[in-house]
This record gives C-alpha cells, sequence and structure tokens, in this order.
C-alpha cells in the first residue's frame, strides 16, 4: 500500500509539473502594448503576443506598413521590400536577409489562421529603427538609415477618399488624395496592400485617383503613398480603410495547364483567384489496368498562399502512366472570410 501511495503521489507531481510546463509555454497577449509604424498607430485583428520577452505581431501588420510585399507559401514567409529580401519559416529560428543567414531568438508561430512574427528582427530587417517605451508600453517603428538622416518633406495627405479608417460597400472603389503642397509626379510610388498600382494612377502635382483593377475583400487595405515634393525632398504617407460590408465571392481562372490537356508527370498549375487566398491542390493520377480495372497511382496534395495580386503557382509530381488521366481539384478560401471557390481539371498523361 505504502509503495502504492508513493507511486500516486510521483504521478500526480508528473502530471502537474507537465501541465504547469504547458500553460508557461503559451504565449501571453502583450495587453495594452501599442504599436506605431511611422507615426501611425497599428489597429492588429489579432492583439500582439510575448513569447520569450520578444513581442510578436500579425505578419502583414506591420511588413506591409513598412511597404514590403509578403508571399506566404507552405510554412515558408518571404518578404521583399525597402531593398531588402528577408525569408523566415514558422517553427524555425533560422532567417536569412538579402541572402545572409540570421539566427532569431524566437520562432514565427500560428494562431488559430494568423502567422505571428517578431516585431524587432521583422523591422530592423527592413531598415526601420525600433524604439521601446516601457513607461508607455509602446514601441515606435520608423524607417530610417544610420548615417545623417535625409530631408524629410512636410507634404501631407488631403481630401483622402475612402477617408482614413473608413468602411465602403464597394468591392473596388475609387481611391484618391490631394497632396498639401506640390509634388514631382514622375516620382510618386502608390501600393494597394504592397502592391504597386503607380501604373495604373492619374496622379498629378497635386492629387491622384486610382480604381482597383480586382474586386477587394471584406478586409481593411493600406493604401501607401512616397515620393518627394517639388523641392526635392522625400515623403511617405499611408492611411487605411476597410472596403466590402459582405463577403466577397471568390473564383479561380486557371491559365495552366489548359482543361484536357496532356501533361507528363511534373506540370506546374498558375492561375489566379482573389489575392492572399489559401489555394489547396490536390491531383490524383489514374489509369485502366488491361482496359478493364481503373487503378489510381497515389495522391499529391500542395498548400501555398495567393500572393498580393492574387497569382499562384504550384509545380505537381505525380506518377502517371501513357493513357491514363490526372484529375486535378483546386480549392481557393479568400483570407478572412469563408468566401470559397472549387475548380476541377481533368487532364491527360
Amino acid at each position: 500500500m505504502k509503495f502504492s501511495h508513493r507511486l500516486f503521489i510521483a504521478a500526480l507531481s508528473a502530471a502537474i509539473t507537465s501541465a504547469l510546463a504547458a500553460v508557461s509555454a503559451q504565449p501571453a497577449l502583450s495587453a495594452g502594448v501599442t504599436v506605431i509604424v511611422n507615426g501611425n498607430q497599428v489597429q492588429f485583428d489579432q492583439p500582439p503576443v510575448e513569447r520569450a520577452g520578444r513581442v510578436f505581431v500579425p505578419l502583414r501588420g506591420v511588413f506591409e506598413k513598412l511597404g514590403a510585399s509578403v508571399v506566404y507559401d507552405n510554412g515558408t514567409i518571404n518578404a521583399t521590400g525597402n531593398g531588402r529580401a528577408i525569408s523566415l519559416k514558422i517553427g524555425s529560428t533560422a532567417a536569412s536577409v538579402n541572402g545572409s543567414a540570421k539566427t532569431i531568438d524566437v520562432a514565427p508561430f500560428l494562431i488559430g489562421s494568423r502567422t505571428l512574427v517578431p516585431l524587432r528582427f521583422i523591422s530592423q530587417a527592413l531598415g526601420a529603427n525600433v524604439d521601446y517605451n516601457n513607461g508607455s508600453n509602446t514601441v515606435n517603428v520608423s524607417l530610417g538609415g544610420g548615417g545623417a538622416a535625409a530631408p524629410t518633406s512636410a507634404v501631407s495627405l488631403t481630401d483622402l477618399k475612402p477617408g482614413s479608417d473608413a468602411v465602403v460597400a464597394a468591392q473596388s472603389p475609387s481611391v484618391s488624395g490631394s497632396f498639401s503642397e506640390p509634388v514631382d509626379p514622375n516620382g510618386v510610388k502608390i501600393t494597394l496592400d504592397g502592391r504597386d498600382v503607380s501604373s495604373t494612377t492619374a496622379i498629378s502635382p497635386n492629387n491622384f485617383l486610382f480604381s482597383p483593377s480586382y474586386p477587394l475583400t471584406a478586409d481593411k487595405h493600406v493604401v501607401r503613398v512616397t515620393g518627394k515634393s517639388a523641392g526635392g525632398t522625400s515623403f511617405d504617407r499611408s492611411w487605411s480603410f476597410t472596403s466590402g460590408t459582405s463577403i466577397v465571392k471568390n473564383y479561380i481562372n486557371v491559365l495552366t495547364p489548359a482543361k484536357g490537356a496532356t501533361v507528363g508527370s511534373s506540370f506546374t498549375i498558375t492561375g489566379t483567384t482573389l489575392p492572399n487566398s489559401k489555394v489547396h491542390i490536390v491531383a490524383i493520377p489514374s489509369y485502366v489496368l488491361g482496359g478493364i480495372f481503373p487503378v489510381t497511382a497515389g495522391t499529391y496534395t500542395a498548400d501555398l498562399t495567393a500572393d498580393a495580386g492574387g497569382r499562384f503557382s504550384q509545380q505537381v509530381s505525380v506518377n502517371t502512366a501513357s493513357g491514363g488521366n490526372v484529375a486535378v481539384r483546386i480549392t481557393s478560401t479568400a483570407p478572412t472570410t469563408a468566401a470559397g471557390a472549387t475548380m476541377t481539371l481533368e487532364l491527360k498523361s
């Protein structure tokens, strides 16, 4: 009895220790932390999280505020912006900046469908300065390099449409604004959610106007305007709005291969869908054995994310047999809504 009692106590102690370890391993919400990027407070749909003394924020919240475009593919994060190329991977402390290997203290991780990345590493990798104020629990992130700071223009944006933090029903609203002082229109760059739309924007020394060429998802969208004043000093301004008060209908347009096309054991599927949608691909090759029995030859699956323009591309490798078929099913799910679309391709091998 004494032996059994001791075993029980030991088992109970181990269970409690494991439970406490599991609780301590959970990320803690960084309550009250305010993040300001280039003078603008960032509103996150997933609150900042603290792990091992590091503040983590949703992937696109900071990347795109700093003018970077992001491609997320099967756990790998690739971002480009401000002349930098950054790569990280979920669950890994290995990273790279402009091809140089880096090690981060804590690996990026997932909370639900949100990817969280270390705020300080991402900001500094993009060439920004990071300052944390303990008294106010505020993180200030601002672009700037070493040495003498470049002169900054007082150019601001006025008459914004849609207005800052506005909510509009239109899926492709007209986006416009005016400059507080004349600018050089040839040097103005405008991005929408990190995608360069300058070539389709009407830009004059005093204002600008464009309409997205695709329906926007029911989500918050960031417009960033950079350039130089007529006097030659730089400016960098941004604002956000929410477009679409209902679920946007998703779609899939496959560019290659065409339906009924003949493919080999390795081929590439390319197409377009709603920007930043999750794309799931399943390919099942089959053939008829002895002219009588249908036989499948394994299943290929892949998960990827469309880029900011809705483009996706995936190389597929399957076991094919001459005279057989390959059935490909593509499913696309919009990033912040339940809007989905499915397409099936019947190919020949």
